[in-house]
């Protein structure tokens, strides 16, 4: 199957930001070393300092879907459920 991409933003609820970030950064480094992970950078958006912005690179839609089972992902998913007051996953494939 062929490479796809993934655009994952989470919304903090106000004053949750900084809580959100560090449970964001905290799977960073446990992604990084998965299997069939290609990137998986995290942004913040400058004008929305609650917004947070992975974009992802994976060498297939089952690498993908293991990184959703993983422990860490999992945890942090029950960790931020008071935290996030929005989030949205776009998978796309790239096409030009």
């Amino acid at each position: 199957m062929a490479e796809i991409a993934v655009v994952a933003i989470s919304v903090a609820k106000p004053g949750h930001e900084e809580q959100l970030r560090a449970a964001l950064e905290g799977i960073v480094g446990p992604t990084r070393a998965e299997e069939g992970v290609l990137q998986y950078d995290l942004h913040r958006d400058l004008q929305e300092p609650r917004r947070f912005v992975f974009v992802e690179r994976w060498t297939s839609q089952e690498a993908l879907a293991a990184h959703a089972q993983s422990a860490h992902i999992q945890a942090y998913r029950a960790a931020v459920v008071d935290w996030v007051e929005h989030a949205e996953i776009r998978v796309v494939s790239k096409i030009a």
